[in-house]
C-alpha cells in the first residue's frame, strides 16, 4: 500500500477528515457565539432604550447580567397587571388634590412633600399599580414610565428624610418638583380631559 512519510494512504485520509471536521466544528462554534453575542447586544440595546436611566441604575446596583434579568422579569410582571387610565372624574379629583398639596408647600414644605408622596401612591393604586411596597411599585412604574422613575425614587427618599426631620428646604423644593413631574406623567385620564396640575414652586 502506498505511503507518505511512513503513513499509509488511509491514515492520511483519516487525518484530513479529522482536520476538516475540526475546522467545520470551529466554524459552527464561532458562528454560534457570534449569533449569541448579537442576540445579547440586541437585548442589551433594547433594555437600555426601554428603561433609560433606570437601566444604568440597575446595572450599577446588580451588575449587567443580573440587572438585565431583573428588567426582563419586571416587563413580564407588568404584563400581568391591570393598569388602566383614570376616569375624568378621578382625574379631576386628583388634579384638585395636587393643586391643594402644592399650595401647602409655601407654609409647610415638609407636610406638602409628604402629602405629594401619598397622593402619587393613591394615583398609582387607582391606576392598578402595586403600592403595598415602594420598591415593587417603583419597579412596576419603571416599565411604563422609565423616564420618571428615577425622579420617583429621589423624591420618595427626600420625603422619608423629611419625615425623620432631616433634609433642607431646598431638598424639599426639589422633591416637590420631582413629584410634579411624576404626577403629570402618571395622571393618565381617558379622553385626557383632566385639568393639568399647576407648576410646582
Amino acid at each position: 500500500m502506498q505511503t507518505w512519510f511512513g503513513l499509509e494512504t488511509w491514515m492520511w485520509i483519516a487525518i484530513e477528515a479529522a482536520v476538516a471536521v475540526g475546522i467545520v466544528a470551529i466554524v459552527i462554534v464561532a458562528l454560534s457565539l457570534r449569533a449569541r453575542s448579537g442576540r445579547h447586544e440586541k437585548r442589551t440595546s433594547g433594555l437600555r432604550d426601554a428603561f433609560g436611566p433606570e437601566y444604568a441604575r440597575t446595572v450599577d446596583e446588580k451588575g449587567q447580567s443580573a440587572a438585565e434579568n431583573d428588567l426582563d422579569a419586571r416587563t413580564q410582571r407588568a404584563g400581568t397587571l391591570d393598569v388602566h387610565a383614570l376616569s375624568s372624574i378621578e382625574g379631576q379629583h386628583y388634579s384638585e388634590a395636587w393643586a391643594a398639596t402644592q399650595a401647602r408647600f409655601v407654609d409647610s414644605p415638609a407636610e406638602a412633600v409628604t402629602s405629594a408622596d401619598r397622593l402619587v401612591i393613591e394615583v398609582l393604586q387607582a391606576r392598578g399599580y402595586p403600592t403595598a411596597n415602594f420598591e415593587d411599585g417603583a419597579q412596576a412604574v419603571s416599565v411604563d414610565h422609565p423616564r420618571v422613575v428615577v425622579d420617583y425614587r429621589a423624591a420618595h427618599e427626600a420625603a422619608e428624610r423629611s419625615q425623620r426631620g432631616a433634609g433642607s428646604t431646598e431638598d424639599l423644593r426639589e422633591a416637590m418638583i420631582r413629584y410634579r413631574q411624576i404626577f403629570t406623567e402618571i395622571l393618565d385620564v381617558r379622553g385626557s380631559d383632566a385639568r393639568q396640575p399647576i407648576v410646582a414652586p
